[in-house]
């Protein structure tokens, strides 16, 4: 009651108060800060394997289960893993507990990662690792369409282009492209072919990797002129796979175009896709 009893003996410094709110409410409103939800310390760590060419079976199996293994054995503080498995992608998400160190975790999953890969397939390569929290979601998603450019030319400008303008900023994290076609080469081996030859895949796939190099160069100084020199390990146009040799046996040499047919994607000069068969 003494309040009330203030508030009658002094009307004029209670109504001089009161316009004071009035007359701060919006610049108290202006300044507080505002967020969708709260801010929640549930800090995950995400974990992608790539391998083109496997499974959702054969990666859940190989990479998926071996990756799970070792991390609930080595990185501390996992409060659980949750991991899905795609075709050539396995995802895997790591919740730490809220007293966990990030950057304690990220060091020992980033350990993990690599040495695990001698238990994965041959060419298997480093995992993908973002660090985010559970609170974290998206507030805006862009999709691109176009009736003159391919899916390769989209995914290309979405990931070399407009990704990296959306990175500088400030507190943004724009992750890879979801859809869209990669460009890629495509070897349609012929099993008839090969068994005459008496080859197996695993040659064709060692004969690639062997002959399709990015090898260093120098120069060489003719006179007064010094000329850069570019080796041949690598073909300048698709249709030079096929003279890579695969194997040579009595003076007889098997091509790359006599046990498999390469198809690749490129674009045109309209903008479209065409497929090419050599």
């Amino acid at each position: 009651m003494w309040i009330v009893r203030i508030a009658l003996d002094r009307p004029y410094t209670f109504v001089v108060m009161a316009l004071a709110i009035i007359l701060m409410t919006p610049v108290s409103v202006l300044r507080t800060p505002v967020d969708i939800f709260p801010q929640i310390n549930i800090p995950v760590i995400g974990v992608v394997y790539n391998y083109g060419g496997l499974a959702p079976q054969e990666m859940e199996r190989r990479i998926t289960t071996a990756a799970e293994r070792a991390m609930s054995t080595i990185v501390g503080d996992i409060e659980h893993i949750e991991s899905q498995t795609y075709p050539g992608t396995a995802v895997l998400k790591i919740f730490l507990q809220p007293h966990a160190s990030a950057q304690t975790a990220m060091a020992q999953v980033t350990a993990v990662g690599q040495a695990i890969l001698r238990q994965m397939p041959p060419g298997a390569i480093p995992p993908l690792i973002v660090y985010y929290s559970a609170s974290t979601i998206p507030v805006l998603q862009l999709g691109m369409t176009s009736e003159t450019m391919s899916e390769q030319q989209l995914f290309d400008l979405g990931n070399n282009f407009i990704r990296t303008q959306l990175s500088t900023v400030s507190g943004a994290a724009a992750p890879f492209p979801f859809g869209g076609k990669q460009r890629l080469v495509s070897v349609d081996l012929n099993p008839d072919a090969m068994q005459a030859k008496g080859l197996t895949p695993n040659d064709v796939v060692v004969a690639m990797n062997a002959q399709n190099l990015v090898l260093p160069s120098g120069t060489a100084k003719l006179g007064t002129l010094e000329y850069a020199v570019e080796l041949n390990g690598s073909p300048q146009s698709l249709a030079g796979l096929n003279d890579l040799p695969i194997r040579t046996v009595n003076g007889s040499t098997t091509y790359m175009r006599d046990v498999a047919n390469i198809l690749g994607m490129i674009d045109d000069l309209r903008g479209g896709g065409q497929w090419l068969t050599t």
